[in-house]
């Protein structure tokens, strides 16, 4: 008998029954069509016709799982949330040295994985696109431990980088976030290992101490 399954990343609907295997699998579809989406249109052009239709289901089994695309989109924030928590959770020191640049460069890595999957969601968050203030909570929390431990593996690295350590790491996490947005709406086209090395480098100069020189 396959198990049940509650999720904190489910619809509202989909939160007050357990689901098996099968409704595990509809509401993964769905959430990947809700991404397709809004990519693809953008959060308020997207409408619940264009998520069924990419879905290839009905607009019944569609409100099964979510409300409405708010609905939608708080669950693939609730995830989104998530993996942002265990990449910041995963973060280890950050040294001027070479393992230095390997962390920074696999936490970069990480980070531009978990933007690719999410972006849609990380853009509603910076641009304030929506009024609903637990997805809005969820992307500030998420960011905030990521700044938290960046700031973090700084002080271990001895850098004096800003008299105000908040506008070191906030200059950061812009810089992260709009690199990424600009590959993820093809405004800037980079092979992706040539702009990871590049950004590890800046930022582990500008950041972390590292000297000038040659890259790792």
């Amino acid at each position: 008998m396959a198990r049940a399954y509650k999720s904190s990343s489910a619809g509202t609907p989909a939160q007050q029954r357990e689901l098996r295997a099968q409704g595990r699998r509809t509401m993964r579809k769905l959430f990947d069509a809700g991404m397709r989406v809004f990519a693809e249109r953008g959060y308020h052009a997207a409408r619940v016709d264009d998520i069924v239709r990419a879905a290839r289901t009905s607009h019944g089994t569609f409100y099964l799982y979510f409300a409405n695309k708010e609905d939608l989109l708080r669950a693939l924030a609730v995830e989104c949330a998530e993996d942002l928590t265990k990449l910041a959770d995963g973060i280890g020191p950050i040294g001027p040295d070479d393992d230095g640049y390997e962390e920074l460069r696999r936490f970069l890595s990480g980070f531009v994985t978990t933007y690719r999957r999410y972006g849609p969601v990380i853009r509603a968050w910076m641009e304030d696109q929506v009024a609903d203030r637990e997805i809005d909570r969820l992307g500030v929390k998420a960011f905030t431990a990521i700044g938290a431990r960046l700031g973090e593996r700084m002080r271990e690295a001895g850098v004096d980088i800003a008299e105000d350590e908040r506008a070191a790491v906030g200059a950061l996490m812009a810089m992260l976030e709009r690199v990424n947005y600009a590959l993820a709406s093809k405004r800037m086209v980079v092979d992706e290992d040539v702009m990871l090395d590049t950004l590890a480098r800046i930022i582990h100069r500008g950041f972390f101490g590292a000297p000038a020189g040659p890259a790792p």
